[in-house]
């Protein structure tokens, strides 16, 4: 799908799943931009695929899906991304992120920064940097972007301390797991509860909303010194892969509908444990319906 951007742009990785019982496309930003579609927020991504099979499938897939793909590139020389998947404890999954490949060299081209300045909101996360190209392309783009929404996703060996303080410099709203929290606090030696560790987080980098994740616990919304709690839908899980990004499209698409705090937590703890009951992480299914 080609054309203009309405709403949201989502950088970063595009790829393939690779799960034990087959491949399913996936990548956070590309996740989230299904996602925001499917709520009917209008979105697209803003990536590099190989040119090969795997990155045309991809292409059809989000096609077909109204996902806008006039700023995915092609790379003459490295292949789609793929991560290889294996379920861990507590249904948890442990991810093989294979490098270098496509995604690591996004190119600031065809207008891409003109496109992200038009965008209400702005979509990135720390795994995309994790590469020097791929990275200077987005801190380029970041100078530009209206609302800028961090999507931490902490994949080790693949971020710095040096980089992630970056990255959190250019956030205006950050979505984090609580695992990821409690790492950040322990850098700065943040205490104290969720809400006061999320209330500091904020203030050291002059972030007004952060949004954090709980797993089966459900999330938590810090804004403006607000704190809106929602305690999680219990569900028979089948693969967690791609539920954090689901919570987070729940998240975006209810507020930029003009919704309550209270309302885009509960139905992005829905939307996110719904997409836990499926496999992979972009199912189908009718948003009315969450």
């Amino acid at each position: 799908m080609t054309g203009q951007f309405h709403t949201a742009i989502c950088f970063g990785e595009i790829l393939w799943d690779v799960l034990p019982d087959g491949a399913q496309p996936g990548g956070a930003p590309m996740n989230v931009a299904y996602h925001l579609n499917q709520s009917g927020i209008a979105a697209g991504v803003l990536s590099k695929k190989g040119n090969d099979a795997d990155g045309e499938r991809l292409i059809r897939f989000l096609d077909g899906h109204h996902v806008n793909t006039a700023l995915v590139q092609t790379d003459p020389v490295y292949p789609t991304g793929k991560v290889l998947a294996t379920p861990g404890e507590n249904y948890e999954m442990q991810y093989d992120i294979v490098f270098p490949v496509a995604w690591d060299f996004i190119d600031d081209r065809d207008m891409a920064a003109e496109k992200v300045a038009a965008a209400e909101l702005f979509i990135f996360g720390s795994l995309a940097a994790r590469n020097e190209h791929s990275r200077k392309t987005l801190f380029n783009l970041l100078s530009g972007a209206n609302k800028k929404i961090m999507d931490i996703n902490l994949r080790p060996p693949h971020f710095t301390q040096e980089l992630i303080e970056a990255l959190l410099n250019e956030a205006t709203v950050l979505k984090l797991n609580e695992n990821e929290l409690e790492l950040l606090s322990g850098w700065y030696t943040f205490t104290g509860s969720v809400r006061e560790q999320a209330e500091a987080l904020g203030k050291r980098f002059s972030i007004r909303d952060i949004i954090i994740t709980r797993g089966a616990g459900g999330a938590a919304y810090y804004t403006d010194g607000a704190f809106y709690e929602h305690p999680g839908i219990r569900v028979n899980v089948v693969d967690t892969v791609g539920s954090g990004d689901a919570f987070l499209a729940g998240f975006l698409s209810q507020l930029q509908k003009g919704g309550s705090p209270e309302a885009a937590l509960d139905f992005a703890c829905r939307l996110g444990a719904f997409i836990a009951t499926q496999k992979g992480a972009c199912p189908e299914y009718d948003p009315a319906k969450i």
